[in-house]
This record gives C-alpha cells, sequence and structure tokens, in this order.
C-alpha cells in the first residue's frame, strides 16, 4: 500500500501540476487574449485615426480640386468676356468701316448721277444747237437752191427764146452744183 500511497502522492503532485499548468495557460492565454485584445484596440484606434487623417486630408483635397475649379471656371468666365468683348469691339469697327464705304459710296453715286445729268444736258443743249444749225443752213441751202433753179428757169427760158445758132454766153452756161456732207461739229461746207 504504500506504493499506492506514493503512487496517489504522484498522482497528486501530478494533479496538482497539471491544475498549476491549467492556471497557467489559463493566466498566459487570458493575459494573451488581454494583450491581443490591447493590440487589437489599438490597432482599431490607429486604424482609426489614420482613417480619419485620410478623410480630413481627402476632404482638404477635394475642397482644393473645388476651389481650383472655381478659379478655372472665373478665368474662363473672364476669357470669354473678354474674347466676346473684343468680337463686339471688331463688330463694331466693321460696321462702322461698312457704314461709312456705303455713305461714301453713295455719295459717289450722288455724284455721278449729277455729273450725267450735267452731261445731259450739255448733250442736249449741243443737239439742239446742231439742229438749229443744220436747219438754218438747210434753209439757207434751200433758198440757193431755190434761187438757183429761177435762175436756171430764166436762162431756159431765154434759150428757148433765142436763136439756135447764137453763141451762147460762157457766164451764162450752166454750172453743175456740188454738195458736201454736213461735220461733225454742226459746221457745213455746202458750195453750191
Amino acid at each position: 500500500m504504500a506504493e499506492n500511497a506514493d503512487l496517489l502522492t504522484l498522482l497528486a503532485e501530478m494533479k496538482k501540476s497539471m491544475e498549476k499548468g491549467q492556471e497557467e495557460m489559463k493566466d498566459r492565454m487570458e493575459k494573451g487574449q488581454e494583450e491581443m485584445k490591447d493590440g487589437m484596440e489599438k490597432g482599431q484606434e490607429e486604424m482609426k485615426d489614420r482613417l480619419e487623417k485620410g478623410q480630413e486630408e481627402m476632404r482638404k483635397g477635394q475642397e482644393e480640386m473645388r476651389k481650383g475649379q472655381e478659379e478655372m471656371r472665373k478665368e474662363q468666365e473672364e476669357m470669354k468676356n473678354q474674347i466676346q468683348s473684343h468680337v463686339e469691339s471688331k463688330v463694331g469697327e466693321i460696321k462702322d468701316h461698312v457704314n461709312s464705304c456705303i455713305e461714301k459710296i453713295e455719295e459717289d453715286v450722288q455724284s455721278v448721277k449729277r455729273e450725267i445729268g450735267e452731261v445731259k444736258g450739255e448733250v442736249e443743249r449741243k443737239i439742239e444747237e446742231v439742229e438749229d444749225k443744220v436747219q438754218g443752213k438747210i434753209e439757207e441751202v434751200k433758198e440757193k437752191v431755190q434761187v438757183k433753179i429761177a435762175d436756171l428757169e430764166k436762162r431756159l427760158s431765154e434759150l428757148e427764146d433765142r436763136p439756135i445758132n447764137f453763141p451762147a454766153n460762157p457766164d451764162l452756161a450752166y454750172s453743175r452744183p456740188t454738195v458736201k456732207s454736213l461735220t461733225f461739229d454742226g459746221q457745213t461746207s455746202w458750195t453750191v
């Protein structure tokens, strides 16, 4: 029985040792779990801080982007206004130039119309002068022709009354009239 008692003692020691080992293991596990829990909480806290910092940086970046976009919009609007102002200025200059050209053309047209009227009046006056001169010359020639016809009729009558072998007077000999055409300047050169 002494062996049993030794065995029991050994078993009791083993049991104590196991309980002690289990207790140590339990303590270690609790300690490990506590450390893990602390580490995880610390990690989560760090992650949360990093996430918040990242979100803050993103917000700042977005704000900077908004400001940049706003500046770009302002610059685009300013450029648009400058371009529109420049275009309106150029359009105004072109309009003024076109209106000036139209006025000059209208003045030139009126001047040409006046000159045409003056030339037309001068031409009509010259035509009337030429017509008057031509009519005068026609009347002159008509009178001369009438005188010649009367003279020829008189000579013819004398010839009929005269004897056949009577010598003809060279002054009374028949002369043929010559007619030259009218010149452009209205002067006639009729010779009879």
